[in-house]
Formats: C-alpha cells, sequence, structure tokens
C-alpha cells in the first residue's frame, strides 16, 4: 500500500512517456498485492488454529504371539487365531451327591472311627540241643493264645534284621573273677555284630555310667570294653541299672534289645525287686538276653550255690522270661562264642505274628501269651532228625504285654 501511494504522489511530475510505463508498473504491482493478499489469507487462518500435535511414529506390535516365531521390530507378523473350544470339548458336569435322607429323631450325619488293637509277637524256635533256629515254619503251626483263648493270626513273615542293642555290664569291685568274664562276654558279643547294628554300652556299680552312646563302629565299642580296668564301688544295684536301660531304650522306635552281663546279685537299689518286675512286664519292645558272670568261681567255692547267688539266677531268669529272652549260667571262658552265637542266631532269625486280639479293651491290664506249634492235624508238632530221633525244641516269646490305658 505505501509503494502505490508514493507512485500516485510523483504521477504529476514525470513526462506522458513516462506515465504509461509508471501505470503499466502501478497495475502489475497492484495485481502482484492482490495475488499475494490471497494466497496469504489460508496462511493467516491456518495460523489461527492451535498447531496439530506432531505425528508419533508407528510403533512395532510388542504383544507377544500365542504361538510361532519371536515378536520385535521384524514387521509385520501374521499371528494364528487361537482356536476358540468346541462345545463338545466342554467337560460335562460332575454328579450331584447322593442325598441321604435321615429318619425323623436321627442325629444327623456324623463319621465314626474305631481304632483296633493290633499285637505283635515275635517267636523263636530253637533246638534245645545245639540251639540253632528251626527254618521253614508256616503260619499254620502256630497257635497264639492270650489269656486262654485262641486268635487269629493275620499276619505272618520271618524276620532277619540290622539290631538296636544296649549291653549292660556288672563293674564292680567284688572279684577279679566277675570282671574277667564280663570281658570275655563283652568282646564274645562284639564279635558277633555286623555293620549295620547299633549298640551302646553302659557299666553299673553304686550307680549307672554311660561309657559310650549308640555307634556302628566296632572298634569304638571293643576300646570301650577294654578301658574298664579299675571299679570304683563294690556296690552292685542291678536293679536300677536295667530300670535306666529300659527308660533310655524306651525312646528309641522299633524292637531293641538289652544284653545283660551281671552275676544278678543287687545289694543297693532303689527299687525292689517287685518294681523291677513290674517295669520288665510292662516294657513295649525290648527283649533281654541274660549272662551271669562268676560261674567257675561260685562252682569251686564252698558258698557258691548259698540263697544269695540262687536268687540271683533266678532273678537273671526272670528278666529274660518275661521279655521272651533266654537266659545263660557259662562257667568257664570257652562257653562265651557259641553262647553269643546263640544269641545272635537268636535275635536275627525271628517268626513275627501279628493278631487283633478278641478282648480290644483298652484297660491297661497285663495279658498273658502263650505260643504253640502244631502239625497240620492240629496237634502238637514233633521234629526228628535224619536218623528219625525226636528232636526237642524251645519257643522263646514274650510272657505277655500290657493293654493300653484307658483313655479319660
Amino acid at each position: 500500500m505505501l509503494i502505490t501511494t508514493e507512485v500516485l504522489m510523483y504521477l504529476p511530475y514525470l513526462y506522458p512517456s513516462h506515465r504509461f510505463q509508471i501505470a503499466s508498473r502501478r497495475f502489475w504491482l497492484a495485481g502482484l498485492l492482490l495475488a499475494s493478499g490471497m494466497t496469504a489469507l489460508p496462511l493467516i487462518h491456518a495460523q489461527s488454529q492451535p498447531p496439530a500435535p506432531p505425528a508419533q511414529p508407528q510403533q512395532p506390535d510388542q504383544a507377544t504371539p500365542d504361538a510361532g516365531g519371536p515378536g520385535g521390530d521384524s514387521g509385520s507378523i501374521a499371528l494364528p487365531k487361537k482356536k476358540e473350544p468346541a462345545e463338545d470339548d466342554t467337560p460335562p458336569p460332575a454328579p450331584a451327591a447322593p442325598k441321604i435322607k435321615v429318619p425323623e429323631g436321627g442325629t444327623g450325619n456324623f463319621n465314626l472311627r474305631v481304632d483296633v488293637p493290633e499285637v505283635d509277637v515275635d517267636v523263636g524256635v530253637l533246638l534245645e540241643k545245639t540251639g540253632q533256629f528251626v527254618p521253614g515254619l508256616k503260619p499254620s503251626n502256630f497257635r497264639v493264645y492270650e489269656d486262654g483263648v485262641e486268635q487269629k493270626v493275620v499276619g505272618f513273615k520271618r524276620v532277619e534284621a540290622p539290631i538296636t542293642a544296649l549291653m549292660i555290664c556288672e563293674f564292680a569291685a567284688t572279684s577279679y573273677t566277675f570282671i574277667y568274664d564280663m570281658r570275655n562276654a563283652a568282646f564274645a558279643f562284639t564279635n558277633q555284630l555286623r555293620p549295620q547294628d547299633y549298640v551302646a554300652l553302659m557299666t553299673f556299680d553304686l550307680r549307672t555310667q554311660i561309657q559310650l552312646d549308640f555307634t556302628q563302629d566296632k572298634r569304638q565299642f571293643a576300646q570301650a570294653i577294654n578301658s574298664l580296668m579299675i571299679p570304683g564301688f563294690s556296690e552292685t544295684d542291678v536293679f536300677d541299672a536295667l530300670y535306666e536301660g529300659m527308660d533310655r531304650l524306651s525312646r528309641i522306635p522299633g524292637h531293641k534289645y538289652i544284653i545283660l552281663i551281671a552275676s544278678g546279685v543287687d545289694t543297693l537299689s532303689k527299687l525292689t525287686l517287685d518294681k523291677i518286675l513290674k517295669a520288665v512286664k510292662a516294657s513295649q519292645d525290648i527283649t533281654i538276653f541274660t549272662v551271669s558272670t562268676g560261674g567257675f568261681a561260685r562252682a569251686a567255692s564252698i558258698h557258691g550255690d548259698s540263697l544269695k547267688f540262687l536268687q540271683a539266677d533266678n532273678q537273671m531268669k526272670t528278666f529274660a522270661k518275661y521279655t521272651g529272652g533266654v537266659s545263660y549260667f557259662p562257667r568257664f571262658p570257652a562257653e562265651m562264642p557259641e553262647i553269643f552265637q546263640e544269641i545272635n542266631q537268636n535275635i536275627r532269625s525271628k517268626y513275627q505274628l501279628v493278631y487283633h486280639p478278641t478282648n480290644a479293651k483298652q484297660d491297661g491290664t497285663y495279658r498273658k501269651l502263650r505260643v504253640e506249634l502244631v502239625d497240620d492235624e492240629g496237634k502238637p508238632l514233633r521234629m526228628q532228625d535224619e536218623k528219625h530221633k525226636p528232636l526237642k525244641y524251645d519257643i522263646i516269646a514274650r510272657d505277655g504285654y500290657r493293654a493300653q490305658p484307658e483313655v479319660e
């Protein structure tokens, strides 16, 4: 607009020839301005609108494909379409629980649990002359009686497994002969051990002492026996020692054995004979074998068969009898290996009988057990050797067991 005004002001002073040129230029300039204004209108209109946000670059689909090929920026990937479950693939609904109609006046639904007692009886059958185990017996050869009532045997098997045994030795300052017999018997027992056996050693005089805890190391057991050199007291409290040994074994699961090597004479025990016998009867899964010491000294002495030793022998027999064990009374050291070989065979080779007692009461009473051997006709079983001579045998089983106490 400014340029047009200036041109018009100077028009009077120009020559006629120049006026035509200026007029031409005026029309050309006006047309140029008019064209420029029309071009600027859309731009001005566009500037009046808010600027549009910059376009974001298109990102590739990073979703993990349902099947086939990795994802990423490798371009478009054709993903397989998920298969819609067919109507036939739908599992049928679970059947409705059956409804039990409770009669009027009933107590509703309830669960009943009945604990049936089960008794295990380990039975050893040994030839009386040789002490050998008698194999090949069948379940029908055994009869088990509880309080005089025959029981039905529901389980039967022959047992031969590693043992868990506690050897209790009398180690008192009474006579060297008793200590000498004790050491010979202990070493003879050690020679019968196997690598899988667990054994422990406990001694007693006035008090009990654990010489070696349970171990499978046969050398440690022999070293513990070899360390018994000088005793401390001359008293022999065998009742207290046996009770403590049973108490320790009661905390160990499975069947256990006690090898009691002693004279059997008790001097200053806190427990009486009646109490220790009651504890022996009530013991569970414990079998006691007793080996007497001082047999040769007693035989050579005038007072060898005194009332004290006769009572001691009877006590040792009772301990073994109540638990299904055997008692031995050797006089010479040469008898020890044979004795412990028989004990080893008796411990490892047994028949195990299982039955459900007809008297299912859990009243804590003591039940007497008796085992017999019969033939196929139900008569007492008779055994013969190769020359058809009769063979006597011993049935080794515990005297009884105590039922579970009543739950209050």
